[in-house]
């Protein structure tokens, strides 16, 4: 079923979470072995990542370049097969600009919709680490919008090759995401939502926010939003702080603040087990606030590590 329609049906807000797929050499039994104590909280769907395939050149004897594979997490495709199998969720996969195609995309869509899919998150993807700069594929899109664009294509069955295809019509809700504190590459936040409201202009049909840890933040990102003439739903997005490290990580990795009540508490903590407590109960406060304001989702970014989400659920749903 539809993300939309989840939310049009539902009665009180509703649970989902994000999963990380296994890196190489790692199992799918692993995975959902990690996920099951989240199951108990029926969530309607499951995001799956996605990542690009990452490059090194390594010298080999006589001076010459061999271009190798540094990062890839796999199975995308069949993840989202074995959780709709094994526990009957909708599985959203999330399809991006960069490392790929229109080709590869439009074939990737293909096996989504052969196995049931009908939720997609489109995003343009992380530039490569090696780079820090955004180049898109050959042959790919630029920007959110484009692969939106593609997609909403295919559901009118419009593909790439139509001499080649049937015009067989495929069926995808289609998501995108959004910014509380702006995407770090917007001039501002006004330009940033130029470019989602294009993006729902586009054909996207719900929004759901990077990690956010004041609901102030949120609060003023939904009011800007809706007085853009933006009406699909916009799902928050959540993350516990877990650890010592992330309280300098998640800042500078995903650009974004801590409130001072936040890091008043945090700055106490000698140990990832104190910063797991702290961070779960100022997840469980934003949660509640978030469910009182009337927002349809709440979407957890798990890390595909369970425990601390499952205790925020339990205190919420």
């Amino acid at each position: 079923m539809k993300i939309t329609t989840y939310i049009q049906e539902a009665k009180k807000p509703l649970f989902s979470f994000e999963i990380l797929p296994p890196l190489k050499g790692q199992s799918l039994k692993d995975l959902l072995d990690g996920i099951e104590p989240l199951m108990e909280f029926q969530p309607p769907f499951v995001d799956i990542t996605y990542h690009r395939e990452e490059f090194i050149y390594k010298e080999r004897p006589g001076g010459l370049l061999q271009k190798v594979s540094t990062r890839k997490r796999p199975g995308t495709v069949g993840i989202c097969a074995a959780l709709m199998s094994r526990y009957q969720v909708d599985a959203v996969p999330h399809l991006l600009c960069g490392g790929f195609t229109r080709e590869e995309t439009e074939n990737a869509l293909i096996d989504l919709s052969f196995i049931g899919v009908q939720n997609v998150l489109a995003l343009r993807g992380d530039a490569p680490k090696a780079t820090g700069v955004f180049v898109p594929e050959a042959e790919g899109h630029v920007y959110t919008k484009d692969l939106v664009k593609q997609i909403t294509a295919m559901n009118r069955g419009q593909y790439l090759h139509e001499e080649t295809e049937t015009g067989f019509q495929t069926d995808f809700c289609v998501g995108v995401s959004g910014y509380p504190e702006k995407h770090f590459e917007a001039p501002s936040l006004n330009w940033d939502l130029k470019y989602l409201k294009e993006k729902v202009d586009a054909g996207a049909e719900y929004i759901v926010t990077q990690m956010f840890f004041d609901n102030a933040r949120f609060f003023d990102f939904q009011r800007r939003v809706r007085e853009l003439g933006i009406t699909v739903p916009i799902i928050p997005g959540l993350k516990p702080i877990t650890t010592l490290g992330q309280i300098q990580a998640l800042p500078r990795t995903f650009f974004l603040d801590f409130p001072d009540a936040l890091m008043l508490e945090l700055e106490k903590c000698r140990s990832n087990a104190e910063v797991r407590e702290v961070g779960i109960e100022w997840a469980i406060a934003q949660s509640k606030e978030l469910v009182a304001a009337g927002v349809p989702v709440l979407h957890y970014y798990t890390m595909s590590k369970a425990e601390a989400t499952r205790r925020i659920a339990a205190e919420v749903f």
